[in-house]
C-alpha cells in the first residue's frame, strides 16, 4: 500500500519510532519535502495514487478528495479536522480519523506561556534590552484576575488548571459544558456575552466552523473590559484580525497572543507592528511528548482502518 505522510514533525531523519512502525506496515511511503502544510494543487500529485494518508495541516478539499480515487483513509495528525472537507470524504466513503486530547498538555501550557508573555510584554522587553535600551513597562499581575476560557475540552481544562495555580478566577463558556466538572473544580459557567464582559484574560480553545468564524469580532471586542488580553491557541479565523488590530491600536485590547492565524504563514500582518502582540508559528502541539503521542495515534488509526480493525476515532461515520 502507498501511504502519504505530510506532517512536518513526522518526516525521515527525525528519529520517530512511530514512523518505523509505519515502515514495517508499508514500504511504499511518500513524504512532504516542502516542510510546510500543502495546498490542494501541491497535495494532489502526491496523494492521487495513495491508499492511506497521514495528514498534517494540509488543505484537503473536495477537489483533492475527488482526484484521489485510491484513497481509503485520512488519518489526521492531531485533533482538529477543519481543513478536511468532511462531507466530501464521507460521500466517497473515506473515513477521517483524528487523535483527540493527545496534545492537550502542550497546547494548554503554551496558552499560559502566551498569557504571561503578553501580560508582561516579555518578547518586547527582551528585544529592547538586547538592543541597549532599559525600558520600564508596566505589566499586569494575574493573581485575582478573571480568565474566561472559551471551549472547556481537554486543552481548556489544562489552561484552567494553570490559571488556578496563579490564583485566578476561572469562568468558562462551552455549548457542551460539563457542569459536574465545573462544580468540582470551581469553574464558573457563563454565557458567551457574560464571559466577554467579565474576563480580564480570554483564552480561545474552540474548533473553527461556520458558527465560530470571526466569533471574536468588533462587537464582541467592544463588549470586553478595557485592557483585556486575548489569546488564541486553537484555530485562526476565530478572531477577526482586522478588528483586533484596531482594538490593540486604540487600547481597547491590552494585548494579543496568537499561535493560530487567519492565513498561515501570516507574512506581512499589520499585527507585527505592535509590541503588545506575541506570536508563535502554530506550535502549540510541538513538544516532544505531544508529537510522539500524535504520531503514534495517527499511525495506529491508519493501520487499524487499512487492516479492517475497529478504530474509535473516526469523525465522519
Amino acid at each position: 500500500m502507498r501511504i502519504l505522510v505530510t506532517p512536518t514533525s513526522l518526516q525521515p531523519g527525525k528519529g520517530s519510532k512511530a514512523l518505523e512502525t509505519l515502515k514495517a506496515f508499508s514500504d511504499d511511503l511518500v513524504f512532504n519535502e516542502l516542510g510546510r502544510p500543502l495546498t490542494e494543487d501541491e497535495l494532489i500529485p502526491l496523494l492521487k495514487d495513495c491508499d492511506g494518508y497521514v495528514a498534517g495541516l494540509d488543505s484537503i478539499t473536495q477537489k483533492v478528495i475527488d482526484a484521489c480515487g485510491h484513497l481509503k483513509v485520512i488519518s489526521r495528525y492531531g485533533a482538529g479536522y477543519d481543513r478536511v472537507d468532511i462531507a466530501a470524504a464521507k460521500a466517497k466513503g473515506i473515513p477521517v480519523a483524528n487523535t483527540p486530547g493527545v496534545n492537550a498538555e502542550a497546547v494548554g501550557e503554551l496558552t499560559f506561556a502566551l498569557i504571561l508573555a503578553v501580560a508582561r510584554r516579555i518578547p518586547y522587553l527582551n528585544d529592547s534590552t538586547r538592543n541597549g535600551e532599559w525600558v520600564r513597562s508596566t505589566g499586569m499581575e494575574l493573581k485575582g484576575k478573571t480568565i474566561g476560557i472559551m471551549g472547556l475540552g481537554a486543552i481548556g481544562k489544562v489552561t484552567a488548571r494553570c490559571a488556578k495555580g496563579f490564583e485566578m478566577n476561572v469562568i468558562a463558556y462551552d455549548p457542551f459544558i460539563n457542569e459536574a466538572y465545573c462544580a468540582e473544580h470551581d469553574i464558573g459557567i457563563r454565557a458567551f456575552d457574560e464571559l466577554v464582559q467579565q474576563a480580564d484574560v480570554i483564552a480561545l480553545h474552540l474548533p473553527l466552523m461556520d458558527s465560530t468564524r470571526h466569533l471574536i469580532n468588533r462587537e464582541a471586542i467592544a463588549n470586553m473590559k478595557p485592557g483585556t488580553i486575548l489569546i488564541n491557541a486553537s484555530r485562526g479565523g476565530i478572531i477577526d484580525e482586522a478588528a483586533a488590530y484596531e482594538a490593540l491600536k486604540s487600547g481597547k485590547l491590552g494585548g494579543l497572543g496568537l499561535d493560530a492565524f487567519e492565513i498561515e504563514p501570516p507574512t506581512g500582518s499589520p499585527l507585527f507592528e505592535l509590541n503588545n502582540v506575541v506570536v508563535t508559528p502554530h506550535t502549540g502541539a510541538h513538544t516532544q511528548e505531544a508529537t510522539d503521542h500524535m504520531a503514534n495515534g495517527a499511525i495506529k488509526n491508519l493501520i487499524d482502518i487499512l487492516s479492517g480493525n475497529e478504530c474509535p476515532y473516526i469523525v465522519n461515520k
